[in-house]
């Protein structure tokens, strides 16, 4: 075997030198390092397993063992693209204890979100692509045994509050699950879906809210409502889409009318119904999310029904019934029914009957009522009712001009106020208010 010992080799001419020819293998010898030629796409493993937290360097690999307790590895700050970070599972205990990759101020895939391993027996390759996509992964032992162990989402109005994501929809729209997360991070939403509120009627009965359902996921931390189900929604990657119900119209003016129901909203398997219309003389009450109020054509006549259809816990409450002996009892109507209460019962003459009284929740990042009842009112002088707490209108008398019952508050499902008249005789009438148009609201643990 020959041997040429030289310290430098350069090319006779020009820029290419070649080492070797065709079928040659060149060789390093054992022991031999190189430089200058960049990297190949992979790493040098260091084979002294890590068991605390420390900065990766680009080009090498980690063996991380996690037998002792959580690891975070670190990122490089300020990589340069093709920048290389390998990190492995080095004895199947990432499930116990898992492996936080920090983004060190880079995205990960696109997320403005730190990485974890947590399966056994993972192993996963970033490779830094630039500061939209930041590191990617290249190449994963399996894709579901690592991955982001936090719900990743997108759809509606986002804010934050903490460690959770909040998704509002005032209107229709989609809610795009992009990563399911796990059990160790976050894998299901709190929820708070709202129906629009009924219409108030033209004279008389004021429009029940829209039906109000909530579900607290058990990583949650926010005050809940007493409607609050008992557990949250289990998400997929996939696209939900989002109902939000419109109010339900008023009872048209110059006649006796009812109010319409309001519309249903929806998202994922939770439908929340309608709040009732509200009734005027001579007319049915409605049922709905909350049931619409009455008039007092008759006296011990029953407010539409509540939580129509049923479900647990219940989505709303009945409308006020009338109980003055008397018919008519002075003109004065019942509110509609609220998420928590229903419409109070009217006896008084000239005195009409309150909407019930809302759900206070705070999902939204702060605490809020929605679904409240809408109020009666009264022909000629007399008390009109409040609205309900949480968007109810209030209903009218006849003492004064306008006679249009007032609208429910819009994105919270409240029960519009009844319209009135002068007095009973008049010709006219105004027509009742329009329910306010119902929201939902996702939320869920992102970090």
């Amino acid at each position: 075997m020959s041997k040429i010992e030289v310290n430098q080799i350069s090319s006779q001419c020009g820029s290419t030198l070649t080492i070797g020819q065709s079928g040659d293998t060149v060789t390093l010898a054992c022991g031999a390092s190189q430089t200058g030629f960049g990297r190949t796409g992979t790493v040098d493993w260091d084979t002294t397993a890590k068991t605390a937290g420390f900065t990766a360097v680009s080009g090498t690999g980690y063996f991380v063992n996690t037998a002792g307790g959580a690891v975070t590895v670190t990122l490089p700050a300020t990589p340069s693209s093709g920048d290389i970070v390998s990190v492995s599972d080095y004895n199947g205990t990432a499930a116990t204890n898992a492996i936080t990759i920090a983004r060190n101020g880079s995205n990960i895939n696109g997320d403005a979100l730190d990485f974890d391993i947590s399966k056994s027996d993972s192993a996963i390759t970033f490779v830094y692509v630039d500061g939209t996509v930041g590191w990617t992964s290249v190449q994963t032992s399996n894709i579901t045994d690592a991955q982001n162990p936090f719900v990743v989402a997108t759809g509606g109005t986002i804010t934050t509050c903490g460690d959770f994501k909040i998704h509002t929809f005032t209107g229709p729209g989609t809610f795009t699950v992009t990563s399911a997360g796990n059990p160790t991070g976050s894998d299901t939403v709190s929820y708070m879906v709202v129906a629009g509120g009924g219409g108030g009627g033209s004279a008389a009965g004021g429009g029940g809210a829209g039906g109000f359902r909530e579900g607290k996921a058990s990583t949650d931390c926010y005050t809940a409502s007493p409607l609050n189900a008992p557990a949250g929604l289990p998400v997929t990657a996939t696209g939900y889409p989002i109902t939000v119900g419109g109010g339900g119209a008023g009872g048209a003016a110059a006649s006796d009318n009812s109010g319409t129901p309001g519309v249903n909203s929806v998202f994922s398997t939770i439908t929340s119904a309608g709040g009732g219309g509200g009734a005027s003389y001579g007319t049915t009450t409605q049922n709905g999310g909350s049931g619409g109020g009455v008039a007092p054509s008759t006296g011990g006549t029953t407010g539409g029904a509540g939580n129509t259809p049923p479900v647990s816990p219940p989505q709303g409450n009945p409308g006020g019934p009338h109980t003055h002996p008397s018919p008519c009892a002075n003109y004065s109507g019942t509110g509609g029914g609220g998420a928590t209460a229903a419409g109070p019962a009217v006896s008084t003459p000239s005195t009409a009957g309150p909407g019930g009284a809302g759900a206070t929740t705070s999902i939204s990042g702060s605490s809020t009522a929605y679904a409240g009842g809408g109020g009666g009112s009264t022909l000629c002088s007399g008390t009109a009712g409040t609205g309900g707490t949480g968007g109810g209108a209030n209903g009218k008398n006849g003492a004064s001009a306008p006679y249009v019952g007032n609208n429910g508050t819009a994105n919270t499902g409240g029960g519009a106020g009844a319209g009135t008249s002068p007095c009973f005789l008049a010709p006219t009438r105004g027509g009742g208010g329009t329910g306010g148009s119902g929201i939902v609201i996702i939320r869920y643990k992102y970090q």
